[in-house]
């Protein structure tokens, strides 16, 4: 048997790769939009992917299953599980094979048992896999978004991000019981999650790739859990705030992805260019560090530096119905940009422009934009005197954790729907937890029209580390 995790940091997404060394078929388990890293994986290793199937809708990325069953001629396996309002509405154009709980799928030697694990959403299925070359029991288990190591998948997405009222409680019900199903499993069967550190599918993911159902039913809180009201509690306290695009990756994902056949190839421009893109609307993101855009961009940009929560806050902070241009050292670093965005469906990416662009703005008389910083020191009076707005643009449990005085709690990724509520009045300072949201929200906030706003260096930490007050 064949197996190989594909890992993707932006996503904190994993996807598996299942084969049968004898006879050379493969499947490939809740595939990602580049599609290009399977296909080569199975090349090297002699493979041909016969199937393709995923866990369940996604929420968080653009499956790649509809295109990696096209390339390659596989047959697409979908859920039919979870009832009219979460069926997949492309299954029977593309051919697709509809999966129920005690379905078997076949790749050679390898049999994997279908189980419906519903309660992250209603259709997750889980992949129970035994390698009949070898044993008669399971090996693994390819949980999805149903069992990460250390939690357990949150239920709450449907209301919250998809606003599927009324679905919280029930969702965590129907977790409960599918956990059962898993503690019954051997102790020695392996987990093998589709996500890690920092996904928002959970709240407190281990960042180790795999783990067994022995382990997880010793140390995974909600797996140890078996009291389902005390579970239910558990289970809904505490979640971080769903990403807003969520709910634009279910829609997507049910509906059906575009095929791409390749990430987009956005063509290089000049000044000229980037101006008449920025006046028809277009939402040009400069890729660059965010101490030197604060030194001079040109304004109306926004800056999202390109790291591993590029396509995090890109999700959070631009339309799915705009044009999007992109401001970059080099070709490479667009083609990254281009293919993080693409994997959350961002796909409208028609230009770019080398950084050298922005010194071309000022030498053409143009002015800069800039943003101020400020020392937690200098705040610290202004703060006293109510002479500025501060705004936390932390997450919900980092501000209850502790917090400045003064300050008005916004999330990043909500600065937009509640603009209104910012005070116009006075100086605008932004801060974090370390300074790298701070930057980003200084910089949407410019584009979304304040001028005067500030970032406070190394945000929380810094300013609870020189001893300053501190609400708790």
């Amino acid at each position: 048997m064949f197996l190989r995790r594909f890992y993707d940091d932006g996503l904190a997404q994993a996807s598996w790769m299942i084969g049968c060394q004898k006879t050379g078929d493969a499947i490939v388990i809740d595939a990602n939009r580049d599609i290009r890293q399977y296909l080569e994986v199975a090349a090297a290793e002699k493979l041909h992917i016969t199937q393709v199937t995923e866990t369940h809708i996604h929420a968080d990325y653009v499956s790649g299953a509809r295109e990696l069953a096209r390339a390659t001629g596989a047959t697409l396996l979908l859920s039919a599980e979870g009832g009219p309002d979460w069926q997949y509405a492309f299954a029977a154009a593309d051919g697709a094979r509809l999966l129920r709980d005690g379905d078997r799928i076949t790749i050679g030697n390898i049999h994997i048992a279908v189980m419906h694990t519903p309660g992250h959403t209603p259709e997750h299925l889980s992949f129970l896999v035994t390698d009949t070359a070898a044993a008669s029991e399971p090996i693994g288990i390819v949980t999805g978004d149903f069992v990460f190591v250390g939690d357990v998948g949150r239920p709450d997405l449907l209301e919250k991000a998809a606003k599927v009222a009324n679905t919280m409680e029930a969702g965590a019900r129907q977790l409960f019981h599918s956990l059962e199903r898993f503690r019954a499993l051997p102790d020695f069967v392996q987990v093998w999650p589709g996500h890690g550190a920092g996904s928002a599918c959970g709240k407190a993911l281990g960042a180790i790739p795999t783990s067994t159902v022995g382990y997880e039913k010793r140390f995974n809180w909600g797996v140890a859990t078996t009291d389902e009201g005390t579970f239910v509690r558990m289970v809904l306290e505490g979640q971080p705030e769903p990403p807003l695009y969520f709910a634009e990756m279910k829609r997507i994902n049910r509906e059906g992805p575009t095929i791409l056949g390749g990430f987009p190839e956005p063509l290089a421009g000049d000044r000229d260019a980037l101006e008449r893109a920025l006046a028809a609307g277009s939402v040009v993101i400069d890729t660059r560090p965010a101490a030197v855009f604060a030194a001079g961009h040109v304004p109306g940009t926004l800056n999202i530096p390109l790291n591993k929560s590029f396509s995090t806050w890109a999700g959070w902070l631009v339309r799915y119905d705009v044009d999007i241009a992109l401001i970059a050292d080099n070709a490479a670093a667009v083609a990254t940009a281009v293919r993080e965005l693409a994997m959350i469906g961002l796909d409208r990416v028609g230009s770019w422009y080398p950084s050298a662009v922005v010194t071309a703005w000022q030498d053409a008389g143009r002015r800069l934009g800039t943003i101020a910083t400020l020392e937690p020191a200098t705040l610290a009076p202004r703060l006293s005197a109510e002479t500025v707005t501060l705004i936390d643009v932390r997450n919900q449990s980092e501000w209850a954790a502790g917090h400045l005085p003064h300050a008005r709690h916004i999330p990043l990724g909500y600065l937009t729907e509640r603009l209104a509520e910012i005070p116009r009045d006075r100086p605008i300072v932004v801060q974090c937890q370390g300074g790298a949201r701070s930057a980003i929200a200084a910089a949407h906030l410019q584009r979304l029209g304040l001028s005067d706003v500030h970032d406070l260096l190394g945000g929380f930490q810094r300013w609870a580390s020189e001893g300053h007050e501190v609400v708790r």
